[in-house]
């Protein structure tokens, strides 16, 4: 290991410096076969999961699924001590690739600002030969903490990184219970050989070390959060829209800055597209559905000014934020254009359930959606300038497009963090609205406005993804409150068989218990009471990348294969 990086036995790792390590790659003899290299692993302590070595000790380079089948132990009794096998993914060059010159694959884990184009750039390789060995397009989307083969003619030497840009934010840990307080993090990375009935294989292994501080920002009145401590001591009131020149009669000062961005619609183009607001065109409440150019579109009518929700959309170009094509102001009422959302929102498919077995959401597709909410709150708390607090989300607000790519919908409520009081990173106000299940405890006792506002809301919705229940729902006790369900679920001995009493049981037992008790342990973070428990958004969306990337390999019929063993082992 040291002469193939360059190193000495006593030379310290310099941060984000990829390793190389030889391990054996061997082509397995089960059908069908494929290639993996055995390592072995003791459990630390109680808290282990096959979800986190996978994950986090492995980074990726094994799975849940490949876990429960190479051990004999049921990921519901894992303890300390245990040696587990574990299977890590490797590949050997095929005969065409061989035939191409290629001597080695290697198998190296996606990063955040990752392209196959950088990869590529990285180890002096083609894009395109990248693209052969994973069998993608240059349109197709790579995710973090996913393994992809770069075919290499050469043996690997030591890997030289480029410096991450200035502006990529420092990504935090997933904390491991049970584990000290280290925030080294190793990303293993493969590399096979071809040859004979036992390849030779290399594995490169990236070590990173992250931060678990949110990353610095600048603390100005124009840019950037506070510190994640907060304390409920200071006001301010919100900043005044500019006013751009110009005349626009009968529009807000504060629409008429929106007028160089978007289209300014007419009211006879509205009568036209939505065939005059007509019953058939409604879609729900005052939103209707309009055809423009042959293109669908939502539009909403709102009474009084909404140039706050104007301005705000119009500087974001997100994939998981509704887009705002334009607007008309007519009468008194403001009619906005949205792109449309054919799958309608999440609250009715989760709420809502049809009789059709294709109307419930799987749970790959509600991992997905989770994924995508948390991108783009990540995007209005760490990217926007200055960030933006949402304060109105909920499952209600969040819609789905064809392809169940979900997107934070109702900006009304939302306000910049600007102003903020740079000791307490904090804004109040006097005027508390929201919706019950939704809203923090500190917002509703004392109007403390904070990102941390939109973490207990995420939570909430994630909640209902997991269980199919509403935010605040009636039992026999009376009203309960997600939020509140959760700590009584995971509280306790019996955390795992009281999940599965939580879990939506349209599921029908199809969804990987190990990644649902993971999704519902951040939830329960994001949910609590005190606004300084609750992780970083950063963090949750690392989180659910994971969780995300180890779903996209989960197979439904895994979990029946291994229910079906344990019942007839009994």
């Amino acid at each position: 290991m040291t002469s193939i990086n360059n190193l000495t036995d006593v030379e310290p790792l310099a941060p984000d410096t990829l390793i190389i390590s030889p391990v054996d790659c061997a082509c397995t003899s089960s059908s069908p076969s494929y290639y993996q290299h055995n390592a072995s692993y003791v459990l630390k302590s109680e808290s282990d999961t096959y979800y986190l070595l996978a994950n986090d000790t492995y980074q990726g380079l094994s799975t849940c699924q490949a876990l429960v089948a190479e051990n004999p132990y049921d990921f519901e009794n894992l303890s300390a001590g245990m040696n587990l096998t574990v299977p890590v993914r490797c590949a050997c060059p095929t005969a065409n690739q061989s035939s191409a010159g290629a001597k080695y694959l290697l198998a190296y884990l996606v990063g955040w600002d990752d392209s196959p184009t950088s990869i590529a750039e990285m180890f002096g390789v083609s894009e395109k030969s990248v693209l052969d060995a994973n069998e993608l397009t240059e349109e197709s989307v790579i995710y973090p903490f996913t393994p992809i083969l770069v075919p290499l003619s050469t043996e690997p030497m030591k890997i030289v990184t480029a410096a991450p840009p200035a502006s990529a934010p420092e990504a935090p840990p997933v904390v491991v219970g049970g584990n000290s307080g280290s925030s080294k993090k190793w990303v293993f990375v493969s590399v096979g050989v071809g040859g004979g009935g036992l390849a030779v294989a290399l594995v490169a292994v990236a070590l990173w070390f992250f931060c678990y501080n949110s990353r610095k920002r600048k603390q100005s009145k124009s840019s950037g959060l506070a510190p994640k401590k907060y304390s409920e001591t200071s006001t301010t009131d919100h900043a005044s829209l500019p006013v751009k020149g110009g005349s626009f009669p009968g529009f807000s000062s504060g629409i008429r800055e929106a007028i160089d961005t978007l289209t300014v619609y007419t009211f006879p183009d509205l009568q036209i597209a939505t065939g005059f607001f007509s019953k058939d065109n409604k879609i729900k409440g005052s939103v209707y559905r309009g055809k423009f150019k042959n293109d669908d579109a939502a539009v909403k009518v709102l009474k009084g000014d909404v140039s706050g929700e104007i301005n705000i959309l119009k500087q974001i170009n997100h994939a998981n934020i509704v887009r705002l094509s334009g607007f008309c102001v007519h009468k008194g009422n403001t009619y906005l254009v949205y792109e449309y959302a054919e799958n309608g929102s999440l609250s009715d498919w989760l709420h809502y359930k049809k009789l059709e077995s294709h109307s419930v959401l799987s749970w790959k597709q509600r991992v997905q959606v989770a994924y995508h909410i948390a991108d783009a709150l990540n995007y209005l708390h760490n990217y926007m300038n200055p960030p933006y607090v949402h304060k109105n989300l909920k499952s209600s607000n969040i819609l789905l497009d064809a392809n169940f790519r979900a997107m934070v919908a109702n900006f009304g409520l939302a306000r910049a963090m600007e102003d903020v009081d740079e000791e307490d990173g904090l804004q109040m106000t006097r005027h508390v609205v929201g919706t019950q299940g939704y809203m923090a405890p500190e917002y509703i006792e004392n109007g403390v406005i904070t990102p941390q506002l939109d973490i207990f809301a995420f939570g909430v919705v994630m909640l209902e993804l997991l269980s199919g229940r509403e935010a605040a729902g009636d039992t026999k006790n009376g009203e309960e409150l997600l939020s509140a369900a959760i700590k009584r679920v995971l509280d306790g001995d019996s955390a795992r068989a009281n999940l599965r009493g939580f879990i939506d049981p349209s599921f029908r037992d199809e969804y990987p218990l190990d990644l649902a008790f993971s999704m519902a342990g951040l939830a329960k973070r994001c949910v609590a009471d005190d606004l300084n428990a609750r992780p970083e958004m950063t963090e949750v969306f690392m989180t659910l990348s994971k969780i995300l990337s180890s779903s996209l390999d989960w197979d439904p019929s895994d979990e029946l294969d291994r229910s079906h063993s344990m019942s007839h082992g009994r």
